[in-house]
């Protein structure tokens, strides 16, 4: 097998032992592939491998991804990045999902230009469950304001949450950021029936997400391999 085959391969199967261990079903786990500064090759090669989800960074560089592969209609593309406001037109008129959701200004611009003839963008609320000031987000006293007015904007469906905890190595410290997520979804779940989606777990972290109910999985350098950015 070549790397990119391997590799997702090897994602899979931590995927599973880590749902067996905490008794979840390997099934209830979305594998995102973070392709963010991959190039299409790389991309065409996870599809062959069955990988239908796809999560990018930058906007740009994801539309014109997105556009490369229009022949192929089951992807599901992810916006996983930071949103500024003059870019949520690309955002709603191209991706599938938008996760990093945090201020009202940025739900209302997509719901707003959100096209007519697509199906509701599916955004989750982005917690900065850490409190870093260098991470956006927004605080978990917050949310339910938050959820409540993004819940009734006509273009937008409220599928759940998405966070990126500190840097952690302790796995027992990973777990305990993470439960403060699980248990605000549960939250979320009594007032907006249609949320079922917890955004968290990278190639570092994902079994302690995973054990903390995480839905979707975001892995980049175990699939593809270390970043490489342009110079």
């Amino acid at each position: 097998m070549n790397n990119i085959e391997q590799n997702l391969h090897d994602v899979r199967n931590r995927i599973t032992l880590a749902a067996q261990k905490c008794g979840r079903s390997p099934e209830e786990i979305t594998l995102l592939a973070v392709s963010k500064t991959k190039p299409t090759d790389a991309i065409a090669e996870a599809i062959t491998k069955g990988q239908r989800e796809f999560g990018e960074n930058y906007v740009q560089e994801g539309v014109e991804k997105i556009q490369h592969f229009s022949n192929h209609n089951d992807l599901v593309w992810h916006f996983i990045g930071p949103l500024q406001s003059n870019k949520s037109r690309l955002v709603a008129e191209n991706f599938d999902w938008c996760h990093t959701i945090d201020r009202l200004k940025i739900a209302q611009r997509l719901s707003e230009q959100r096209p007519e003839n697509l199906a509701p963008l599916n955004v989750l609320i982005q917690v900065n469950i850490s409190g870093e000031d260098s991470k956006s987000g927004i605080l978990l006293k917050e949310l339910m304001e938050l959820a409540a007015i993004i819940n009734a904007l006509p273009n937008l469906v409220l599928r759940g949450l998405m966070a990126i905890p500190a840097p952690e190595s302790d796995v027992e410290r990973q777990i305990a950021v993470f439960r403060q997520m699980e248990q605000a979804l549960i939250e979320m779940k009594t007032q907006y029936p249609q949320v079922d989606t917890l955004s968290m777990g990278m190639t570092d972290d994902m079994e302690a997400a995973i054990t903390c109910g995480s839905t979707l999985v975001r892995i980049g350098t175990a699939i593809f391999g270390a970043r490489q950015y342009k110079s």
